[in-house]
């Protein structure tokens, strides 16, 4: 049984309502809950380091890791990636102003994931997955 948040679009939440309500991490941007059986993905336009961007109705979402090249194995990449099939519900918030998470909703992975060069924290090119 899938879990249902009972938040409509566009619905804003601060950071401890949203992940007190996911029984997830307060932290990152790939949140995984074994609790809830969901990943909440953050989508911060404020002060994120990552370049999402939305194209048509799809988000392209930057895969986790800060430094040196992404792997589709690490973490909540995996999670997500395998997302269509594994059962795990993921949820999507985007944040446009400090401290505000607008739910926008219940997602799916719409599209296979891409390489795409972005700069890591040391500044570097490196690979990310979109």
């Amino acid at each position: 049984m899938s879990f249902n948040p009972n938040l409509g679009y566009g619905e804003n939440l601060t950071n401890k309502q949203m992940y007190k309500l996911f029984k997830c991490s307060n932290a990152g941007g790939m949140r995984r809950s074994k609790k809830t059986n969901t990943l909440v993905l953050i989508s911060d336009h404020t002060k994120s380091f990552y370049e999402d961007l939305w194209k048509d109705d799809d988000l392209l979402y930057t895969g986790m890791g800060l430094s040196g090249n992404q792997s589709l194995d690490y973490m909540q990449n995996k999670t997500l990636f395998n997302s269509n099939e594994n059962g795990v519900d993921v949820h999507l918030f985007e944040v446009d102003k400090p401290t505000i998470y607008t739910y926008i909703g219940k997602v799916i992975l719409s599209r296979e994931p891409y390489k795409d060069k972005q700069v890591d924290t040391d500044g570097n090119k490196r690979n990310v997955w979109m």
